[in-house]
């Protein structure tokens, strides 16, 4: 037997709620710049005491979306020389799989790390 298979799943409902912290970074679309962070914020602090998964997960989208937005600001300032364009582009479309993945691997229980994270929130 391996670690992982020792190591018991999270309740169904904390798995949804883990899903949800990554999923609700699409906030970003009724509230661009800002509601890619106040989603996983909002959800976190309101279940991070039910679960330790619920607790990992939701740092761990928060700290992504914070990541993001620098990296979104840092194409703005880049769009100056026209090459923040298609950086934004492309970083969106990797965020934007990267959260799918990440609410997958939530509610299936496994948790995620995502790559090209500066974890500001510990």
């Amino acid at each position: 037997m391996t670690d992982q298979e020792l190591v018991p799943l999270p309740s169904r409902e904390a798995r949804q709620w883990a899903m949800f912290c990554h999923y609700s970074s699409f906030f970003w679309f009724l509230a661009p710049m800002i509601g890619n962070v106040i989603g996983p914020l909002v959800v976190w602090q309101l279940k991070k005491d039910m679960d330790p998964f619920v607790d990992q997960q939701g740092k761990e989208a928060l700290n992504f979306q914070l990541t993001f937005s620098i990296l979104m600001m840092i194409c703005g300032v880049l769009a100056w020389i026209l090459i923040g364009f298609p950086l934004m582009v492309l970083v969106s479309v990797v965020a934007l799989v990267l959260v799918v993945i990440a609410g997958i691997r939530a509610n299936e229980g496994k948790p995620y790390r995502y790559p090209f994270c500066w974890r500001i929130v510990k």
